[in-house]
């Protein structure tokens, strides 16, 4: 009879942050690209949140680093990812993620009828995009008026409610376009974001299996976890990730274990766990990868921190301080000019060892921005997104 192995939380924790770069950093010269890759990609709606989430993994590793990366030899890709929010992904997994995204369901449209695309005419804006950004660099204004000109005036109806304005219908399908590989992001021209085609990636992947991939990855990064957990970290249907690792697990392919007292998944023989908890205070920025995908979320947000530092229930509005591989405070910096002040709220007494740790994670987000930072222990007085 075959014993199911028993995962605690300190456990799954330690292995998550020593997968992550968060037990300890990337020595000197690692790529900034396999730092992203073993993230799942880092969150870059706002860069300078991106810049930091790789800074504070990788030793030396600065902005000017990561965007060495994504402009010049192009080992980064910034581009819709998970949950169709914008993240720096490793170009050479560019292949897999695309086949993996465009193989998840979409759900409802959120448009009424009379803004929603068919998805005959969602297929005509993902292939114009692609077309249109071949070998160039368009604004979204160029853009969208190439994407109107290769569809029909349709595409250009100002009918898409966004932020107190009205865009253009064919914007709501740009993520997709972004899934599948036709639109990343290019450097900006000005105060202006560009856009272009990535350059083709050789898959190692076959796209069929694409989505089998993307589990083995997301497991290996951050399992021990459930088919709902998955779900939640792609923003894609419950039923359709049950029946994934339904399939995977009836090949063989994954493995069940009990992680504090429920059922949960792991990659098939990936049963090795360190004895945690994890050591140490860290610092990491808005949306970071650690805190938007570890589950059980009352376990990663314990006690007044689950008041504090979520939205709603939604992590990642507030950068957190994270205290033994939990969070423990949140945090906030204000730059002008080449000084930086970062403020640190924490939620628990922090012993002599630990507010060391901290003075060395402020110096170290002053390195990774460039900027000669100030630390400043109390409230902090801003809202999320601040």
């Amino acid at each position: 009879m075959t014993t199911t192995v028993e995962i605690t939380w300190d456990a799954a924790s330690a292995r998550r942050a020593e997968r992550q770069f968060l037990a300890g950093p990337a020595g000197a010269g690692t790529p900034v690209a396999e730092v992203a890759g073993a993230m799942l990609g880092a969150h870059a709606q706002v860069l300078s949140a991106a810049e930091v989430s790789l800074g504070m993994r990788a030793d030396g590793v600065t902005r000017a680093d990561v965007r060495a990366a994504l402009w010049d030899d192009r080992s980064l890709i910034k581009t819709y990812g998970p949950r169709g929010t914008v993240h720096l992904l490793p170009a050479r997994d560019l292949p897999l993620f695309s086949a993996a995204l465009t193989a998840v369901p979409s759900g409802p449209s959120p448009f009424p009828p009379g803004v929603r695309l068919t998805e005959e005419q969602a297929g005509q804006v993902v292939a114009a995009i692609g077309d249109a950004l071949d070998g160039r660099f368009l604004t979204l204004d160029e853009l969208s008026e190439e994407v109107v000109a290769r569809t029909g005036p349709w595409a250009g109806d100002r009918v898409m409610p966004a932020f107190q304005d009205l865009w253009p219908r064919w914007r709501q399908v740009m993520h997709r376009a972004g899934w599948a590989g036709t639109l990343c992001f290019g450097p900006n021209r000005g105060r202006k974001a560009t856009y272009t085609r990535p350059l083709p990636g050789n898959p190692e992947t076959d796209p069929g299996d694409a989505p089998a991939a993307f589990v083995h990855r997301y497991l290996h990064a951050y399992g021990p976890a459930t088919p709902q957990h998955f779900a939640r970290w792609l923003a894609a249907p419950p039923g359709w990730a049950t029946t994934l690792f339904g399939e995977l697990a009836a090949a063989g392919r994954i493995e069940e274990v009990r992680f504090e007292g429920t059922p949960a998944w792991v990659a098939a023989g990936d049963t090795g766990f360190p004895e945690g908890p994890p050591r140490g205070v860290r610092l990491l920025p808005y949306f970071d990868a650690y805190v938007i995908a570890g589950q059980p979320r009352e376990r990663l947000f314990p006690a007044a921190a689950y008041q504090r530092a979520l939205g709603g229930g939604q992590a990642g509005n507030h950068p957190v301080l994270l205290v033994d591989g939990v969070v423990a405070g949140v945090w906030h910096q204000r730059r002008r000019g080449r000084r930086t002040t970062v403020t640190v709220e924490p939620l628990v007494r922090l012993t002599a060892r630990q507010k060391r740790e901290l003075g060395e994670q402020v110096e170290r987000v002053g390195e990774a921005l460039e900027a000669t930072p100030e630390l400043l222990v109390g409230e902090v007085t801003v809202g999320p997104h601040a």
